[in-house]
């Protein structure tokens, strides 16, 4: 895997620079120094680095790629965007994503009514908010708050029981009012059109949300008979999440298109917008031969202005205004998720791990002068008798006629003749040989959880790229699993000969060794799971001032101990004293020793879930 496959996924983000990879951007600092900093602050377990600049990256591209292609097509409608915040609300993002985003008069869109808080205190006065997903009386009666506010909000009807309700309100607000103030609506169409891959049923008539043609035309003679057609202005679709094929969403637009047209000559004349919502794809490939998307922006945008405008001419009504949700594309490369690794669970298998007796078992014997003589012209044929000794050896120690030490020493020569054997063979491409490679994969185990930090990993088989910090110049050689450190067999990553990840041979005794997790902006954070009580990682915001110099800034730890079972109603007030008394009271102690466990209980209590080095407790205690 040519480094990392940067090229494919890093969109030139990063860059590899003196042996490390680097931000490439201002001063381009490298990913080690910056991690090497926030460490020696005191902060240990995985870190979670914002780069606010990258958001900003993207939003900006989103923007003058569409504005171009309005440009070479003439088009006469304008083109908004709105960030969904089911992709992240975390405050350190969405922060960061409002101050980048004020020259593009970008919004959010809010999916629940704590969401819509998020949206109506971020958003600035103009910029629009658009509202989807199923609503109470009590959300829409917010969205009316937020309309007389003076905010651009928008509620999108997903069912005509939403519509009756939003009539309702309207009544309850604005009658006797000399000048009413409404939200605007939009309406969600159920297409015939489907997404693909995992979330095609967003599209389609089984989707979960939107309206029937029959329900359609219903909603819109409601909305004529309770005198609010002037304020249905935007037609919604949405066919799915990381939509890597172009084709379903050309045939989405077809038919959003030609709905538009007939609503509008049907005598909506207030109807001006399409939001095509989001599935923007993001390409989280390391591989050439398994790229995750067929399409470039440019395409996109080509297919949607063109289209949009073919159908509008057809119709002979005005062309509409475009919104975007791409949530995917605007947050998943902001973030990098980087974590120390704390042990390689095969380095036993060293030369110096064998425990040969002055008389060993004739084929442990055999198999130790085999290591020693093994050379090219006599590697394959050695490495079949390897094999062939250690099933006999097994099967001997079954019988009970070897022992732990014995077999001991058989897996550990094993272990280095298939090592040596692929070296010397390395120029032979077969399928013994890749095999024989995945059988020796060496076995990473990392300081994070899987399920707190990847869960599309966990849930949905998503990879993330990965690679190491440092020694970018250096050939991994080490086909490489993952395991995080709950105690659950998913929370592994594991080496896969299709998509292989290599990773270099380290000594964690000696040196640190740090990988990074790319493009987890994006439901990473929101979805992440407590799985064994282990929290959101530190995080920090990595921000550049004028001189092109990094700062480290809104540096959040991450929750101790104590905050975690508090967010779970543990009274730990109450585990606080039960652990302070069962100390002072235990008739095993004396009063130094009381007085130095409690000073060391409130010192672990006050730290997170996430693990320490043997060599980092050393230095604090």
């Amino acid at each position: 895997m040519k480094k990392f496959g940067l090229d494919i996924w890093g969109d030139n983000n990063f860059i590899i620079q003196d042996d490390t990879i680097n931000i490439n951007h201002a001063s381009k600092p490298s990913l080690l120094e910056i991690t090497t900093e926030i460490r020696e602050k005191g902060y240990k377990g995985p870190l979670l680095l914002r780069f606010p600049h990258l958001i900003e990256k993207q939003i900006s591209t989103l923007f003058k790629t569409f504005n171009k292609t309005k440009k070479d097509f003439h088009y006469k409608g304008d083109f908004h965007a709105v960030f969904p915040l089911k992709v992240n609300q975390f405050p350190n993002f969405v922060h960061a994503l409002m101050d980048v985003s004020q020259n593009y008069n970008y919004g959010l869109e809010a999916g629940s009514k704590a969401e819509l808080i998020i949206a109506v205190t971020q958003t600035p006065l103009g910029a629009p908010i658009t509202v989807n997903g199923f609503k109470d009386k009590e959300m829409i009666s917010l969205c009316f708050i937020a309309a007389k506010m003076g905010h651009n909000i928008t509620i999108t009807i997903e069912g005509l029981g939403e519509l009756e309700t939003i009539i309702q309100v309207n009544q309850e607000f604005n009658d006797g009012i000399e000048t009413p103030i409404s939200p605007k609506i939009g309406v969600r169409i159920r297409l015939h059109s489907s997404g693909i891959g995992i979330w095609a049923k967003s599209g389609g008539y089984s989707s979960k949300f939107g309206l029937t043609s029959t329900e359609l035309l219903e909603a819109y003679e409601m909305l004529k008979k309770n005198a609010l057609l002037d304020s249905l202005w935007m037609i919604h679709f949405h066919i799915g999440s990381q939509m890597g094929d172009i084709a379903p969403l050309k045939k989405a637009l077809r038919e959003a298109g030609n709905i538009y047209a007939d609503l509008k000559n049907r005598g909506a004349t207030a109807l001006g917008a399409i939001n095509i919502g989001g599935g923007l794809a993001v390409e989280y490939s390391q591989h050439p031969h398994n790229q995750e998307r067929n399409y470039s922006l440019k395409e996109f945008a080509n297919d949607v202005i063109y289209l949009m405008q073919e159908i509008s001419k057809r119709k002979g009504v005005e062309e509409p205004d475009i919104f975007t949700e791409s949530g995917r594309y605007i947050a998943a490369s902001h973030s990098v998720l980087v974590a120390p690794v704390l042990e390689l669970f095969s380095q036993e298998y060293h030369e110096k791990g064998l425990r040969l007796k002055e008389v060993n078992p004739p084929l442990i014997q055999e198999l130790y002068d085999l290591f020693n003589s093994l050379k090219r012209e006599n590697a394959r044929e050695y490495l079949h008798d390897a094999l062939d000794h250690m099933e006999s050896l097994l099967t001997l120690f079954d019988l009970g006629y070897i022992d732990l030490e014995d077999r001991s020493n058989t897996e550990i020569l094993v272990n280095l003749i298939i090592k040596k054997a692929i070296s010397l063979l390395k120029d032979e491409d077969t399928d013994e040989l890749n095999k024989l490679q995945d059988r020796i994969q060496e076995k990473y185990l990392v300081n994070f959880s899987a399920f707190q930090s990847l869960p599309d990993f966990w849930g949905l088989a998503q990879h993330f790229p990965i690679m190491p910090l440092d020694k970018l110049h250096t050939k991994p050689t080490n086909p490489a699993s993952i395991w995080d450190i709950t105690c659950d067999s998913d929370g592994e990553i594991g080496f896969n000969r299709d998509l292989p990840l290599y990773l270099h041979d380290i000594d964690v005794s000696q040196e640190e060794y740090f990988l990074a997790f790319f493009l987890t902006g994006a439901y990473q954070e929101v979805l992440g799971m407590k799985h064994n009580l282990f929290t959101h990682p530190t995080e920090a915001v990595i921000a550049f001032d004028e001189d092109g110099k990094y700062q480290i800034e809104d540096l959040i730890e991450a929750q101790n101990l104590m905050d975690v079972l508090d967010d779970l109603d543990y009274d730990t007030n109450i585990m606080d004293k039960t652990l302070k008394y069962r100390i002072e009271e235990s008739e095993l102690l004396g009063k130094e020793e009381k007085r130095d466990l409690l000073g060391k209980l409130y010192l672990y209590l006050s730290e997170n879930s996430y693990l320490k080095t043997i060599q980092a407790i050393d230095e604090e205690h």
